[in-house]
């Protein structure tokens, strides 16, 4: 990915999808990336809604379960995806930041069936789906999983976007309006992003623990096909020790007494855990 003119394009000078939204204000300069879900049934749909005046909504970017990308604004140009916001003390990010719109349900009910449904009412499987309490919230709800290349993807495009714009930091829209808002939810790995693009004080492997950011299935083997281990799931905040590490899965030992049970060991996927000192 690069970017000329301010429009994002392939490696080999192709340009992504570009559809210009009528949402938008003046040229600004960007300081942050936003991140959000698009609480709605797919990409396609997202992005003809915000191409609508009457939406009064937009973003710069709308990012397809599917990997895909469409532009609906140029970066230096102030899309309406922030509303009412405040970070480090800046008010309006509209004016100070790039948006960036995953498709995503967002916030999920169970069924009576088992099944998890939309406020629009479109259902997903539960292995589609984690249970975490948000942490602007107080009760516990499904959300819709993020994809894996989708997330790739998004990573790809912030390191873009951070080494053109020189940005400041990335943040969700539930940081910028905690009050108002809760995307990109607790789905979405908010500290292997800052992590991975931004770093952090270097911590020896003594110094490390590990905790849950969700409530989090702990299994006998490094993925979802092996049997959930007794004592699932891991309460969100759960402390862990790192024994090993295999791909995108980690062996952990549970620090702490979970549902009545001590001494636990298995593994848990890494996009749900989160680094702390020990």
């Amino acid at each position: 990915m690069k970017i000329v003119n301010h429009r994002l394009y392939h490696d080999d000078d192709t340009p992504y999808p570009y559809q210009e939204t009528p949402n938008k204000s003046g040229e600004m300069i960007p300081r942050f990336l936003v991140m959000h879900y698009t609480a709605g049934s797919g990409a396609e749909q997202s992005v003809k809604w915000l191409l609508q005046r009457r939406a009064r909504a937009s973003a710069h970017i709308v990012l397809g379960r599917d990997g895909s990308i469409t532009q609906l604004a140029p970066f230096n140009v102030a899309s309406w995806h922030a509303g009412v916001s405040n970070w480090k003390g800046i008010k309006g990010l509209n004016q100070h930041s790039i948006g960036i719109e995953l498709d995503n349900a967002g916030p999920l009910t169970r069924t009576a069936e088992g099944d998890w449904v939309a406020w629009f009412g479109d259902q997903y499987a539960s292995e589609d789906v984690i249970e975490a309490i948000h942490k602007n919230r107080s009760t516990l709800q499904g959300w819709q999983l993020y994809t894996r290349i989708q997330l790739e993807t998004a990573l790809e495009l912030s390191e873009t976007l951070i080494r053109e714009y020189n940005l400041e930091d990335i943040v969700g829209h539930e940081d910028i309006a905690p009050r108002r808002k809760t995307d990109p939810g607790p789905a979405f790995p908010m500290e292997t992003f800052r992590s991975h693009l931004y770093g952090r004080p270097d911590m020896t492997n003594e110094e490390i623990l590990y905790e849950t950011t969700v409530n989090l299935n702990i299994r006998s083997g490094p993925g979802s096909t092996f049997p959930m281990l007794e004592g699932s799931p891991l309460p969100q905040g759960t402390r862990l020790d790192l024994l090993e590490q295999e791909g995108n899965w980690l062996q952990v030992d549970v620090l702490d007494e979970v549902n009545g049970m001590m001494d636990l060991e298995g593994w848990v996927h890494a996009r749900y855990v989160r680094q702390i000192q020990r």
